[in-house]
């Protein structure tokens, strides 16, 4: 543990007052690195922009694109003076040139690993398709890093009860090895479920110095 402790943490954020903060290209272009920081992370189309706006009840919040890969850009929400939320850029493109599919495979780790006010990871998978070859990839990259990670399994709605519950276990049992680091739940913006678990998640780590002096400790 490091002996030097960042500030207080603050008060659970009110999610309803998330307010479009700025937008960078490069992690260098990032916000000043410090207070409290979720980033929310996913293959594109599997549902980052939707589930924040589903989470802050803003519909337009978080620019949603009907084409894969559109946004490239690290978006970043203010919750408060310390605390934000981060859209970082659908990995996994399917029409963009190869040299900006490294690019931003560079400014993705590169956030992940050096990035010290982030808390944790949201990794969101379409339940349909969870753990492609990419979610892994962020997995190890997060893991690497001692870096908190929740999976949000969304769009449930395209699944009944059963499927999706069975999925759940699935994916649950095959990360076990990780049990200490990552968790993992069903969500689905368009029914607004899965809320209650994943604000429970985000508070913690937003109230939390925990995550950061143990990434400290390991640098």
């Amino acid at each position: 543990m490091s002996d030097t402790c960042p500030d207080p943490a603050p008060a659970a954020p009110n999610y309803r007052k998330a307010a479009y903060l700025t937008s960078a290209a490069k992690v260098s272009q990032c916000p000043p690195d410090a207070g409290w920081e979720v980033a929310f992370a996913g293959r594109s189309n599997a549902g980052k922009s939707s589930a924040i706006n589903s989470l802050t009840g803003n519909s337009k919040l978080a620019k949603t694109s009907r084409t894969p890969g559109r946004t490239q850009l690290l978006n970043f929400f203010e919750l408060s003076e310390q605390q934000r939320l981060v859209d970082l850029p659908g990995y996994g493109f399917a029409k963009v040139p190869l040299a900006v599919k490294r690019e931003w495979t560079k400014q993705l780790e590169n956030y992940l690993q050096q990035r010290q006010c982030l808390r944790g990871l949201i990794l969101l998978m379409d339940v349909r398709h969870p753990l492609q070859p990419f979610d892994q990839q962020m997995l190890d990259w997060a893991l690497a890093a001692t870096m908190p990670v929740h999976i949000l399994l969304t769009k449930a709605d395209k699944l009944k009860k059963g499927p999706a519950t069975s999925t759940l276990l699935k994916v649950r049992a095959q990360l076990e090895a990780h049990r200490d680091l990552v968790s993992v739940q069903l969500f689905s913006a368009l029914k607004h479920s899965g809320h209650e678990q994943l604000l429970a998640v985000l508070n913690s780590w937003l109230t939390d110095t925990g995550p950061v002096e143990v990434m400290e400790a390991k640098n």
